[in-house]
């Protein structure tokens, strides 16, 4: 038996579903089955007549060894033009001592209002936003004002309580936090050029 959990951002879904084959995952839901609203089967899995989507739940669908993908629409990469312009940004250098400007965490998708733990944490990489992000999780929240090695013994492991956010997708989220954070210092620097280029 095994488990994924595999996530894939697009600046629109609709045009990845309609690129790539693939069949509605679906779900259970007061007992009955419904399509799933993100994950998509790139196998041939059984599908229901009726409904257009998996027959089988995608929390069954693993013990018969299939295996879901959730494609997700991620507004953040709304001003990233092409793939280079994306590289680009994630090779400028990171102005970290943004994360201590309350106005400009507000700005950021995922952490905007929680920029209590982002002080906290004051991040100064991609693993400490990425604990960031794990701390807003409800099952990992008790850990905020401990050490940071405690933080770090405890943060990815599964207890078992309440919902939490594995490293991975940690990550991969505090990746396209900097991205955002990249574009809206572009955004700026452009304003400001347009502002000095047309005085009032």
């Amino acid at each position: 038996m095994f488990s994924t959990d595999i996530d894939i951002d697009f600046r629109d879904r609709s045009e990845a579903v309609e690129a790539i084959p693939n069949i509605a995952a679906s779900m259970r839901q007061k007992g009955e089955l419904v399509r799933h609203p993100s994950g998509v089967y790139l196998q041939n899995i059984p599908q229901h007549p009726v409904l257009g989507c998996a027959s089988i739940p995608h929390d069954e669908a693993e013990q018969f060894g299939y295996f879901k993908i959730d494609l997700l629409s991620n507004s953040v990469y709304e001003g990233v033009r092409d793939k280079e312009h994306l590289l680009e940004l994630l090779n400028r250098e990171i102005p970290w001592e943004c994360f201590l400007d309350q106005s400009f965490v507000s700005r950021l998708a995922h952490v905007h209002s929680h920029f209590d733990i982002v002080r906290v944490i004051a991040p100064t990489s991609i693993e400490d936003l990425a604990v960031v992000l794990a701390l807003i999780r409800p099952s990992k929240r008790h850990l905020l004002h401990r050490s940071r090695k405690e933080i770090a013994a405890e943060i990815w492991c599964n207890d078992g309580e309440a919902y939490f956010f594995k490293k991975a997708h940690s990550i991969s989220y505090a990746v396209s936090i900097i991205v955002q954070l990249q574009l809206l210092i572009e955004k700026i620097s452009s304003e400001m050029e347009t502002v000095e280029y047309f005085p009032v």
